[in-house]
């Protein structure tokens, strides 16, 4: 099999996607594989995942640092040291600045818990329940310098119910989050996925062939 991708997994908590991408590495033919787990935060469930896993686990605790600039030159030494070729964030809860993302261009994708370029930031699913839409879901997206933008990898729908709470529609969504972040990162390391004119493309890319109406 050719060389694995190296992936670097930040972190800031109980790390269930960390988990979902720990999951699809186990299998022989995963074209990727983690080199390093990052967290910002210490003592978080996440770390317990990584090591129990025999992953690299390193804290870099971003309450140390004066300014950003300096936390993310140490985020860049750590991922450089550990010969990172793609930088997942799962649940970081850091924004990251130019500084860092310029060093790191197309080589940072994130996971959201909405359909993007909506309800970006936070309480992603108790806004999209108050607004009234039909559908919402989560994105895996490159990351650039503004908050939750970049070009969108791949997505997942799911219809809203009219007695939907903020935590039921978390969890099914959940579900969707642990199916995509793997595959994204399978596209990327498959070397499927380009960028042109700030939209990827996707090589071989087949789409669904039906509508989903809701309510029905």
């Amino acid at each position: 099999m050719s060389k694995k991708l190296k992936l670097g997994v930040l972190i800031s908590g109980r790390g269930s996607n960390l988990q979902s991408l720990i999951d699809a590495t186990k299998k022989h033919d995963f074209p990727a594989e983690i080199v390093i787990v990052i967290a910002n935060v210490p003592n978080i469930a996440g770390l317990e995942i990584a090591t129990k896993a025999n992953i690299p686990v390193q804290i870099i605790n971003h309450k140390t640092f004066n300014e950003r600039k300096s936390f993310e030159d140490e985020l860049h030494g750590a991922l450089t040291k550990a010969k990172v070729e793609l930088v997942c964030l799962a649940g970081f809860m850091r924004i990251l600045t130019d500084h860092l993302i310029n060093r790191w261009l197309d080589k940072i994708i994130n996971i959201h818990p909405s359909l993007l370029p909506s309800f970006k930031g936070l309480n992603t699913h108790n806004r999209a329940i108050e607004s009234g839409a039909k559908f919402s879901g989560c994105t895996i997206h490159f990351v650039r310098s503004e908050m939750d933008c970049g070009p969108i990898i791949i997505q997942a729908v799911i219809a809203i119910k009219q007695n939907d709470t903020s935590d039921t529609l978390a969890s099914r969504i959940l579900v969707e989050e642990h199916k995509i972040y793997p595959l994204a990162v399978q596209l990327i390391a498959s070397k499927k996925v380009s960028i042109k004119n700030g939209r990827v493309r996707l090589r071989d890319a087949v789409s669904p062939r039906t509508t989903l109406i809701n309510p029905r």
